[in-house]
């Protein structure tokens, strides 16, 4: 478990509330030292999946972000992570987000290594555990879905890209980008697209099928491109692609996907209409389609029981 305050760094354009990505810095943080505390040996981040976003955290609140582990594999575990925020003078917490991350044990030349078995100690965890056994092959095939998909300069709808070279100050103790730094990163360019669109300050409220396929190197030039795909009466769902490569030269090769939903917010808090995109194309229409079947995919998942035991 991890506690500390949100700092003023955390947040967010709107000068109040904690941005998304500062958020999935945090649980991936967490879970990693759930992953490495439980396996013995260094983890990479392989999926981040179910981030719910259930309130907003603002500046100066009390911070806990709780990890365990949930499923184990031969050399994967797969880890629920909780944040709740609070007062600091109430110290009354509240659910803030949950999620799941799945890490693989690797040893010193990158592959696989085996772990300790988990078993469950009570039934809530048992039952949680079944739960989330019972998502891998669906959650295998909405990977595959999803990198299905082919985005061309055919589509018309709104697009953002970043580009910059991985600083040193992203390193993670294998020497690559930290999983987190990289969710920073999709939320940031993700966040652009959503505000270009609406025209106001824009916040995530769910992050799924966030896929790490290959690892980002301190020094290479990372390209990530966030398209809105699809949008509801209130909703903005948007695809991001990170891409990398060594900046002397060589090919770009994927290194994480993921599909994120953000909403703008009127005056009182609530979710606010946004303008909804017009389907010029083909590539458009089939994209919009490939959002609805994901969020279809989702729903028809039972939910996870995130009952974890606070320590207040």
């Amino acid at each position: 478990m991890l506690r500390f305050l949100a700092a003023p760094a955390d947040v967010a354009q709107d000068g109040t509330t904690v941005q998304a990505g500062r958020v999935l810095e945090w649980i991936d943080k967490a879970g990693y030292a759930c992953a490495v505390g439980y396996s013995g040996g260094y983890c990479v981040t392989a999926y981040v999946g179910n981030v719910h976003f259930t309130r907003p955290i603002v500046n100066g609140d009390l911070i806990e972000v709780t990890a365990r582990i949930a499923h184990t594999g031969r050399s994967s575990m797969q880890v629920v992570v909780t944040v709740d925020a609070a007062d600091v003078r109430s110290r009354q917490f509240k659910p803030a987000m949950d999620c799941i991350l799945v890490f693989v044990a690797v040893d010193e030349d990158g592959r696989p290594r085996r772990i300790p078995a988990w078993e469950p100690g009570d039934e809530a965890s048992a039952r949680l555990a079944r739960g989330i056994a019972g998502r891998v092959e669906a959650r295998r095939d909405i990977r595959d879905i999803m990198r299905g998909q082919e985005y061309t300069d055919a589509g018309t709808t709104p697009e953002e890209r970043f580009r910059f070279l991985a600083a040193p100050g992203d390193v993670n103790w294998g020497g690559n980008a930290h999983g987190g730094i990289v969710m920073r990163w999709i939320d940031e360019v993700a966040r652009a697209c959503a505000m270009g669109w609406c025209g106001a300050d824009a916040v995530a409220v769910y992050s799924g099928g966030i896929h790490f396929l290959s690892p980002i190197h301190i020094g290479d030039l990372v390209d990530l491109s966030a398209r809105m795909i699809h949008t509801g009466p209130h909703s903005m769902h948007i695809a991001v692609h990170v891409r990398a490569r060594d900046p002397r030269g060589g090919e770009w090769r994927d290194t994480t996907q993921c599909m994120t939903v953000f909403v703008t917010r009127n005056p009182d808090g609530h979710a606010a209409e946004v303008p909804q995109l017009v389907l010029r194309t083909d590539e458009d229409r089939r994209l919009d389609a490939h959002a609805l079947d994901l969020v279809r995919r989702r729903a028809a998942l039972p939910p996870l029981e995130f009952d974890v035991e606070r320590t207040y």
